[in-house]
């Protein structure tokens, strides 16, 4: 198990956010991560079999490398490397479990998880018999089933409710592929990601030479009109997928 796997076949999907650990057609509320015996009790209601996770953007964050000229020589010279360049970006301390995925021309996708966490949920799951097949944040797992359907540049926006109020989340932006990729911790209402955050990406992808068409929107019930058309993604959670 690679820990996050942008393939994976027919299975349940535990889904994790702050506020809910979903699967099998049932939600367990939460107050951030869960605990082990949360986990182990969901689990053992689904059918036996893998298990595809999803989790919030906050627990996996990503990071979008550009322009990288040369990779060091050998597998593990290019880990050491990729999981430097993840840490130092997000100015991280724990040690981190880091998958790099090549999008072209330079470009290199980061998505890390704690080490300690993952260990946990892995050995969580194998143990009950329902092994992790893929591990995926949010952001991608939507960002998956979005992007082969779409044949314009836009942008996709992943959110979370904070028990504060607003949303944190991912603004992922493509072009001809991933163009752009930011994150946030800290909450903010509609009016605020619209203002503070959308409106700069698009002007950003806009002198790119590749203005957003269109905003795919995840986690809100209703977001404010723009210039920029949006689409409200159905909220359903599926109990299986077949990828």
């Amino acid at each position: 198990m690679s820990g996050f796997n942008l393939k994976a076949s027919p299975a349940s999907v535990v889904w994790m956010e702050p506020h809910r650990l979903t699967a099998g057609g049932k939600t367990l509320p939460l107050d951030g991560l869960p605990q082990e015996d949360q986990i182990a009790k969901v689990l053992q209601e689904l059918p036996q079999g893998a298990t595809s996770w999803v989790v919030d953007d906050l627990w996996a964050p990503s990071v979008l490398l550009r322009d990288v000229v040369a990779l060091p020589t050998g597998i593990e010279a290019q880990e050491a490397f990729f999981r430097w360049k993840f840490t130092s970006s997000l100015a991280l301390e724990s040690p981190y479990s880091v998958q790099a995925l090549a999008l072209g021309e330079g470009s290199w996708l980061l998505a890390g998880i704690r080490e300690d966490i993952r260990d946990s949920w892995l050995q969580t799951a194998l143990r009950l018999g329902r092994p992790m097949h893929s591990l995926l944040p949010r952001w991608l797992h939507l960002y998956n089933r979005l992007a082969p359907s779409q044949n314009m540049p836009g942008m996709l926006l992943s959110l979370c409710p904070h028990p504060q109020g607003g949303y944190t989340g991912t603004l992922a932006a493509w072009g001809r592929t991933l163009t752009l990729l930011r994150q946030w911790a800290d909450p903010a209402d509609p009016a605020t990601w619209m203002q503070e955050r959308i409106a700069p990406t698009a002007a950003y992808m806009h002198r790119e030479s590749r203005p957003p068409q269109e905003l795919w929107i995840w986690g809100a019930p209703s977001w404010p009109e723009s210039e920029l058309p949006h689409h409200l993604l159905q909220p359903e959670i599926l109990a299986q997928e077949a990828l």
